[in-house]
C-alpha cells in the first residue's frame, strides 16, 4: 500500500509499506516528513519525480531512518514535486512526469530480455562500445573455453566495467 503526505514544502511524499500502515505511525511520519498523511489513495495534478524502476538514494537513506525510528514494513520513500505545468524542466534521464500518482507508482511491467550469448567477444566489444583492449578479449575468450560455454552479454558488460581505465587506471599500471 502507498500513502501520500503533503510537506510544508508543497511536494508529495510516497511512503510504500508492505502491507497496512500502523496508524501509530502516521505522527512520526508527519513530523519526520514535515508535512501531514492524506486520505486520497490517488494523487491528480503534475507531478515530477524518479523513475518507477531506479530507487532513488533519497529513498534508501529515508526508509534508513524510519526503521532507526521503529516504523515497520516501508519498503520505499520517494519524493515528488508538485509541477506548475507540463512544460516545467525535469531530468528524463532520472525522472518522470506524472499525472496522477497511483498505488501503482512504484510497479515496474517489463519483462527482462532474454539472456544473449557473445558468439565473437570482439564484435561486441565494437558495436556495444565497451573499449575492451585486444589482450582483455583474449582474455575473455579463454574464460569462454575455460568454464566451456559462451559468455553472456552481461557477464562481457560487467567485465568492461570492472576493469575499466576509470576503476582500475590500468593505463598508469595504477
Amino acid at each position: 500500500m502507498i500513502v501520500f503526505f503533503k510537506t510544508k514544502f508543497d511536494k508529495i511524499i510516497a511512503v510504500q509499506f508492505d502491507g497496512e500502515m500502523d496508524k501509530n505511525d502516521a505522527p512520526k511520519l508527519n513530523w519526520l516528513l514535515e508535512g501531514e498523511q492524506l486520505t486520497d489513495v490517488e494523487l491528480s495534478g503534475i507531478f515530477i519525480g524518479p523513475r518507477a524502476a531506479m530507487v532513488s538514494p533519497w529513498s534508501t537513506n529515508a526508509v534508513e531512518i524510519t526503521q532507526n525510528m521503529a516504523i515497520e514494513n516501508i519498503v520505499r520513500i520517494e519524493e515528488y514535486k508538485i509541477a506548475q505545468s507540463k512544460k516545467d524542466f525535469f531530468d528524463p534521464m532520472l525522472e518522470n512526469m506524472f499525472a496522477t500518482l497511483t498505488q501503482d507508482l512504484f510497479r515496474v511491467n517489463i519483462e527482462p530480455e532474454k539472456v544473449a550469448y557473445i558468439d565473437d567477444i570482439g564484435d561486441y566489444n565494437k558495436a556495444e562500445g565497451l573499449a575492451l583492449n585486444d589482450d582483455e578479449v583474449v582474455y575473455l575468450e579463454h574464460v569462454s573455453e575455460r568454464i566451456g560455454r559462451k559468455l553472456t552479454d552481461s557477464e562481457v558488460f560487467g567485465f568492461s566495467q570492472v576493469n575499466s581505465e576509470h576503476c582500475r587506471h590500468k593505463i598508469f599500471n595504477g
